[in-house]
């Protein structure tokens, strides 16, 4: 190709290499310069312009780019127009972008002049979605260079959608001793929608005892109704081989192939077979909607795509989905190298617990009546709250106040609690929140009290601090009493951050279902973990009972 600087009446037949403004508009670059445009540079006041002319045995821009963007359409793949040396790929179905990286970068490598850039691969792709383009840099190139991209890529270098089949999955849940149902119900919410977002279902689901023999019959009955996939969420995490689930699924006459992957979150993924039907062991992270290792395996066997071991081992470079706060972080006070292993983890007496009290609102439902400061068993409701806490293996105690702070503080009289002052209490709970967790100094975890909860007890909070270890997944503690979610609510220091984020007046609730992998039930013995006072009627039903 020839690409220089000419003079206007060397120009006829060329075509321009950069936009030129002429009166009333502008030429583009790439425009076919005739005796009309050529005038119209003249009038401009140009003398001369650079251009590019193709010479034999070459192609030009849109010319190269649409052979090549055919060559490499696979199946599931249409072809857009070529325009300005540019043709798109775009997907003709719903499904995973299909490539082979070392074939797309041969591609690349055979002359600098074409080009192919792809999304990456199995990405999940709706119809009509961009998934490659091929942009032809100069404006025309050899035929030899288009000729080199048509045969490898009929050796093979071709993209494609693979479309997700409609499948009937199967579901297998397990519960420990004291789980609420709640807690499998909510996990089952979260798998189901996961399949309806691929256009699947659950057909077959079945619950049962977290232990070799019942989950292994489960597993029998799933296999025998013809559901595929079949998923097994355990109430604890697989961490050997010789675990529950991993044994469940070879004593019901499955083989599993890999326990782990490299993709966090998602990590303890195990990833088996029964015959043809894939088991997999899911990672408790899939019991929140954000993404994870888990996604990656459940689209790839929905779209009927083979996913190995080594497919698994492949999926490192770029499993680093997110940061997520609670993962296990060096102990405090780690040994050094070489110093008993015994030393690495500390007792549970040596867990930094504080509590936060929220006591700053408005007893807006009580007709003017400050709830906090009405009489419950002799004492004020706050006092009660506050010495159930400082009756506790919790410190320091920290109480936010706002609304009516003098009388409230007042009222705690001289309990050894650190009181601090939301001035923006009126913006809603989170507030206070904020200012709470700004007040506790350096801890492991944070409880969270509401101060209308006058009948939670020590017992209550010392059940949530031996329970709580973020080490092993228990970075969450939440006290369940017949089936029902209560306060307060042992948050690890890991999620600070994002509490200290929230806005308005729903508390960390919608933190709850964002980090539910890392939410520990915590089995109480009474309602008292249940019952709050939000109304006077439910103050005065409420008193009456405590007395």
């Amino acid at each position: 190709m020839i690409f220089g600087r000419v003079a206007l009446a060397e120009a006829v037949g060329a075509r321009l290499a950069h936009s030129l403004r002429i009166a009333g508009g502008a030429l583009r670059k790439g425009t076919l310069l005739g005796p009309a445009e050529v005038a119209a540079l003249a009038a401009a006041g140009h003398a001369d312009v650079v251009v590019a002319r193709l010479e034999r045995g070459e192609q030009g821009e849109d010319e190269a780019a649409s052979a090549v963007a055919t060559a490499v359409a696979g199946d599931g793949i249409a072809v857009g127009p070529a325009a300005t040396g540019r043709c798109n790929l775009l997907a003709a179905s719903r499904g995973l972008l299909v490539l082979r990286r070392e074939e797309i970068d041969r591609l690349n490598g055979i002359d600098e002049a074409v080009t192919v850039a792809t999304l990456a691969p199995f990405t999940l792709v709706e119809t009509g979605a961009l998934v490659a383009t091929v942009k032809v840099i100069p404006f025309g190139v050899p035929d030899s260079v288009v000729a080199a991209w048509l045969e490898s890529a009929a050796r093979g270098a071709r993209l494609g959608v693979a479309p997700l089949a409609r499948k009937e999955a199967g579901l297998l849940l397990t519960r420990l001793p004291g789980m609420p149902e709640a807690l499998l119900d909510a996990a089952a919410r979260s798998i189901r929608a996961r399949l309806s977002r691929l256009g699947c279902e659950v057909t077959q689901e079945r619950r049962t005892a977290h232990e070799e023999g019942a989950a292994g019959a489960a597993l029998r009955e799933l296999l025998a109704s013809g559901a595929s996939p079949i998923l097994v969420l355990g109430a604890s995490a697989t961490l050997d081989r010789a675990d529950v689930i991993p044994r469940a699924i070879v004593e019901a006459g499955g083989v599993v192939e890999r326990l782990g992957m490299p993709v966090d979150p998602g990590n303890l993924l195990v990833l088996a077979r029964h015959g043809d039907v894939p088991v997999v062991g899911v990672p408790g992270c899939a019991r929140s909607p954000l993404p994870s290792g888990f996604d990656a395996v459940l689209e790839r066997l929905l779209a009927d795509l083979p996913v190995t071991s080594q497919d698994l081992s492949a999926m490192g470079v770029g499993g680093l989905l997110k940061e997520i706060p609670g993962r296990p972080q060096p102990r405090r006070g780690a040994p050094e190298s070489g110093a008993p292993a015994g030393n690495a983890a500390p007792r549970r007496s040596e867990k930094a617990i504080a509590a936060v009290v929220l006591a700053a609102g408005r007893s807006r439902r009580m007709e003017g009546r400050n709830k906090l400061l009405a009489d419950v068993g002799g004492a004020p409701m706050i006092a009660r709250v506050v010495d159930a806490l400082l009756a506790s293996p919790v410190s320091p105690v920290v109480v936010v106040l706002g609304h009516d702070a003098d009388a409230v503080r007042a009222a705690l009289g001289e309990r050894p609690v650190r009181t601090v002052v939301n001035p923006r209490a009126a913006e809603g709970m989170s507030t206070s929140l904020r200012v709470g967790l700004d007040a506790v100094g350096e801890v492991d975890g944070a409880l969270v009290c509401l101060g209308d909860m006058p009948w939670v007890r020590p017992e209550h909070v010392a059940a949530l601090r031996d329970a709580f270890d973020p080490l092993e997944g228990r970075g969450i503690c939440v006290p369940f009493h017949d089936g029902k979610r209560g306060n307060p609510v042992l948050w690890a220091s890991a999620y600070f951050a994002e509490m200290r984020e929230l806005a308005g007046d729903t508390g960390a609730r919608d933190l709850l279902e964002r980090h539910a992998d890392a939410v520990w039930s915590v089995p109480v013995a009474d309602a008292g973990v249940t019952l709050d006072v939000d109304t006077r009627e439910a103050l005065d039903d409420l008193t009456r009972r405590f007395a």
